[in-house]
């Protein structure tokens, strides 16, 4: 039987306890079968995700969310859909990447439609900056990528600059199948004429 049509799967939980926030965490003691993992920061109302890790079988995926309702929400639609190769950790993404992710776990992280900070004076709050390439380099495998959407123009220029001045990262495009899985929130501002503004990057 296939991990996500394990019957557990949909009868326990995918939100996993954080026993300690200072150790770091073991994640193939999470999933029950070892594989390729990805992560999302950020992950919302789980629209992206839920429907990525059903595509994506022969992968583990962990998402990251601040908001236990917003967690909740995707544990309800993960568990129905029966996915046991995802779990879910509540905790604040830089603070996760800093002190609880060994080296060289992940093959790919997303980051999709972060909080913008749009005032001058918040730009500081913003969670993709030059730590936050530095902090990636660290936690992807060799020639893993990381994924970034937002319709944020300004922060756009951000993304690119700080990874372009990165000589651990080079651009590289969104695989199509990837661009088409979209999140709920990203189809209401496309039907409104906003434009999606990705950009992609390979660890060297």
């Amino acid at each position: 039987m296939s991990p996500e049509t394990t019957p557990n799967a949909s009868n326990h939980s995918l939100i996993q306890p954080l026993t300690s926030v200072t150790e770091l965490l073991d994640f193939d003691a999470m999933f029950e079968t070892r594989q390729p993992m990805e992560l999302e920061l950020g992950s919302g109302d789980g629209s992206f995700l839920v429907h990525y890790v059903s595509l994506n079988s022969g992968r583990n995926f962990l998402g990251v969310e601040r908001l236990l309702g917003r967690l909740r929400k995707i544990d309800r639609k993960a568990r129905r859909a029966g996915l046991a190769n995802l779990r879910l950790l509540r905790i604040e993404a830089s603070y996760f990447l800093e002190f609880l992710v060994p080296p060289g776990c992940f093959d790919a992280i997303h980051v999709y439609f972060p909080d913008p900070w749009p005032k001058r004076k918040h730009r500081k709050n913003r969670l993709i900056n030059e730590r936050f390439v530095e902090l990636a380099h660290r936690v992807l495998k060799p020639g893993g990528r990381i994924f970034l959407r937002t319709d944020d123009q300004d922060y756009f220029a951000q993304m690119n600059a700080v990874f372009g001045a990165s000589r651990s990262f080079s651009s590289v495009e969104t695989p199509t199948e990837l661009a088409g899985v979209v999140t709920d929130f990203e189809q209401g501002f496309n039907a409104k004429g906003i434009p999606t503004l990705r950009a992609a990057f390979r660890q060297s």
